[in-house]
């Protein structure tokens, strides 16, 4: 079987510290993996914390782990995830991608993808490679070139988005328990959409009347797209549909080949 595809809502780092429901199905989630679609050859995330003008894969054996973060307490700045690189990731990566990827080795591996890692696969013995998100591409162009990553899928490597269905960080606030009725709708389209398989009207989310609210900026969306691409059609279920802050929506999707293999999660 193909390996799923994942888009994981991360939110603030302090996820990496965090004890609950939520990374409680992260650790789920990444444990079925390995049970039901065998060992993980390899994790290609696509994460919003690495947002150029170009489409960027890393060939580091050592990519360094990047603090990419400011402000937070000491002890998140201690979390360690030695992840490694897989020079052969890579190049499967430049075979579906030809000439619309570039080597760039001056990044590694950012909150975006370890503080989440850290609970899914909290050993750090699977290689990991990022992909940047490129700024220049619009929502279909973003989808196409995720398709162009799904048969990376046969190869046993998981392809993983990072970043938030609302992300809407001036409008954060400390004092909300749960998301604001904006954030409650856009991300409640978005899960409908997505369950539903209704891929253009998740290519035209603009077109949505919370969308300015919610995808202020394209950053955290765009792995979302990205990953929608890489699933090629196959169908998702939701999981951790959680708002917080207000502004900041934790929805995160599986696509897997088959419905009967979604069930098999019990999300």
């Amino acid at each position: 079987m193909r390996m799923p595809v994942l888009f994981i809502g991360h939110g603030s780092p302090m996820i990496a510290l965090e004890d609950s429901p939520l990374t409680d199905k992260l650790k789920q989630v990444g444990q079925k993996i390995q049970d039901i679609d065998g060992p993980v050859r390899g994790i290609l995330s696509i994460s919003a914390h690495w947002y150029k003008n170009a489409n960027y894969v890393q060939s580091a054996a050592q990519p360094e782990q990047i603090y990419d973060m400011y402000g937070f307490p000491e002890a998140l700045y201690q979390v360690e995830y030695p992840a490694k690189g897989d020079l052969a990731i890579t190049e499967a990566v430049q075979a579906v991608l030809g000439d619309e990827v570039t080597l760039n080795d001056r990044w590694g591996v950012d909150h975006g993808s370890w503080t989440v890692l850290v609970h899914m696969f909290p050993a750090a013995d699977i290689p990991v490679v990022q992909l940047s998100v490129n700024s220049q591409l619009g929502p279909r162009a973003a989808y196409d070139l995720g398709r162009k990553l799904a048969p990376l899928r046969d190869r046993g490597l998981l392809i993983m988005g990072s970043g938030n269905i609302v992300h809407n960080l001036r409008q954060v606030r400390g004092d909300i328990d749960g998301g604001t009725p904006q954030t409650e709708r856009f991300a409640g389209f978005i899960t409908e959409a997505v369950e539903a398989g209704d891929i253009e009207a998740l290519l035209n989310y603009e077109s949505h009347p919370d969308a300015a609210y919610a995808v202020p900026t394209p950053d955290h969306f765009r792995p979302f797209i990205m990953a929608l691409g890489a699933a090629d059609g196959d169908p998702a279920r939701a999981f951790n549909r959680e708002n917080r802050m207000g502004a900041l929506a934790m929805d995160s999707y599986l696509f897997t080949e088959s419905a009967d293999q979604a069930g098999r999660y019990d999300l």
